[in-house]
C-alpha cells in the first residue's frame, strides 16, 4: 500500500492575494478529519434510531397549526373591507405559507419523515404551496445542492446562475446589478427557485439544449396554473366584491414567504465566513471530508423557538448541511455537539442573530458587485489535509 497525498482543500485560489489583516486559518491534518467523520456519523445513527411518536407528533401539530392559519387568513378575507382584518388575514395567509415552505414542505421532501410510511408526508408525494414542482425542486435542492454544497461550478445555489456571491466568481461589467438582481430574486423566490432547473444560463450559451428541458417546462405550467387559479382567481372570487383587496391579500402573502425564505437561505449560505471550495479540491472525497465542507460552508441564525419554528430550524443550517434526512426539529439538541466539536479542532461555528445575518449578506453582495480583493473575514478559515489510500503498483 501506498499513501498519495492530495492538494489541501483551500477556499481560495492560490493565485489570489490574501488579506494580509487576515488571521493564519487553522490547518486541519487527514487524521482530525476522519475522527470528525466517526463522531458526526455517531450522532446520525444515535438520533435516527431515537425518531418516534415524539417526531411524528410534532410534525402532526405543525400541520394542523399550518392548516388552521390558512383558514383563518381566508375567512378573515371575507371581513377584507375592514383594514384590521384584512392585515390579520394577511399575516396568517403570510405564516401560513411560511410554515408550509419552511418548517413542512422543505423539511418533508428531504425525507425526514419518510420513515413514518405516511403517503400525506412522504417525499416521493408531497407536493407543496410554491410555483416550482416538488420534483424539480428535489433535484436542484436534495442532490444538486446538498451534494455539492459550496463547490464552485457545480453548486447553482451560489449565485443561482444569477448572482456573483462568492470572489471566485468572475468579475464583469453585469455584476454591477448584483444588487438589483439580489432584490428582484428576492421578491420573486418562488419563481426564482421553479426555473433553477432549467440552468437558463448554460441554455443561453449552449451548454444545454431547449429538448432537454421540455419536461421541465411541462411541470411548470401544471404546477403555475393550480397555484395561480389558487390564489389569485378562486379564492378571490369566492369574496365576492371584495376581489381586488383578496387579490391583493393573497399576493402580499406570498411575497411576506418569497422575502423570508429568500433571506434564511442567503444567510445560512453566503455571510462572510462560509468557505467556497474548488472541483479539484474536493474530487473522491472521505466522508469525512464531506462532512468538513458542509461544516465550513454553511452559516447558522440564532434566536428564539419561534424564529427557528419560522425558518423550518434551517437557521441551524450547518446541521441541516450534515444531517439533511433527519427531522429538523432536533438539530438543536445536535447542535450543541456540533458546536462543541467545532470548538475542539478549532473550526469556526459560523452564527449570528437574524438582523445582523442579513446586514452581513446584504454588505457582501454590494462588496462583490465590484471588482474588490476578498475582505479578511472572506479569506480561509481552514485548510483540510487531504491523503487517500491505493493500491501499490
Amino acid at each position: 500500500m501506498t499513501l498519495l497525498q492530495l492538494p489541501a482543500i483551500r477556499s481560495k485560489k492560490p493565485t489570489e492575494v490574501a488579506d494580509p489583516s487576515a488571521p493564519e486559518p487553522v490547518v486541519l491534518s487527514a487524521e482530525s478529519v476522519e475522527i470528525i467523520g466517526r463522531e458526526l456519523d455517531a450522532i446520525r445513527d444515535r438520533v435516527a434510531a431515537d425518531l418516534g411518536t415524539a417526531d411524528r407528533d410534532y410534525i402532526l401539530r405543525v400541520v394542523r397549526l399550518q392548516r388552521r392559519l390558512e383558514l383563518t387568513g381566508r375567512g378573515l378575507m371575507f371581513l377584507g373591507f375592514l383594514p384590521p382584518a384584512w392585515l390579520a388575514g394577511v399575516a396568517a395567509l403570510s405564516a401560513s405559507k411560511i410554515l408550509d415552505n419552511m418548517e413542512i414542505g422543505h423539511n418533508v421532501m428531504h425525507g425526514q419523515y419518510d420513515w413514518m410510511q405516511d403517503d400525506m408526508l412522504h417525499s416521493s408525494s408531497f407536493e407543496w404551496d410554491n410555483v416550482c414542482p416538488s420534483d424539480q425542486w428535489r433535484h436542484s435542492h436534495n442532490y444538486m445542492h446538498h451534494t455539492h454544497t459550496n463547490i464552485l461550478d457545480l453548486d447553482r445555489d451560489i449565485g443561482y446562475g444569477l448572482l456573483r456571491m462568492e470572489y471566485e466568481q468572475p468579475w464583469n461589467p453585469l455584476r454591477l446589478g448584483n444588487p438589483v438582481y439580489a432584490f428582484a430574486l428576492m421578491m420573486l423566490f418562488e419563481w426564482g427557485v421553479m426555473a433553477h432547473d432549467l440552468e437558463y444560463d448554460n441554455v443561453l450559451k449552449g451548454k444545454r439544449k431547449w429538448s432537454d428541458v421540455k419536461s421541465l417546462i411541462g411541470g411548470w405550467v401544471r404546477k403555475i396554473r393550480g397555484q395561480v387559479a389558487k390564489d389569485y382567481i378562486v379564492h378571490p372570487a369566492l369574496t365576492g366584491p371584495l376581489f381586488p383587496l383578496t387579490f391583493a391579500g393573497n399576493l402580499t402573502a406570498n411575497v411576506v414567504r418569497n422575502v423570508w425564505t429568500f433571506s434564511v437561505i442567503f444567510c445560512g449560505h453566503f455571510p462572510s465566513g462560509a468557505q467556497v471550495f474548488t472541483q479539484e479540491e474536493t474530487a473522491e472525497e472521505t466522508r469525512g471530508e464531506w462532512y468538513v465542507r458542509q461544516m465550513l460552508g454553511s452559516a447558522n441564525i440564532s434566536g428564539s423557538p419561534l424564529m427557528h419554528l419560522a425558518t423550518g430550524n434551517l437557521s441551524h443550517q450547518i446541521e441541516h448541511h450534515l444531517f439533511p434526512d433527519l427531522p429538523a426539529h432536533r438539530y438543536p439538541e445536535i447542535a450543541e455537539e456540533v458546536r462543541a466539536l467545532c470548538q475542539e479542532y478549532g473550526l469556526p461555528y459560523t452564527t449570528g442573530p437574524m438582523w445582523k445575518q442579513v446586514a452581513n449578506v446584504w454588505s457582501k453582495m454590494f462588496r462583490l458587485a465590484l471588482p474588490l480583493p476578498p475582505t479578511a473575514a472572506d479569506t480561509p478559515a481552514v485548510i483540510i489535509e487531504r491523503r487517500k489510500i491505493t493500491p501499490a503498483a
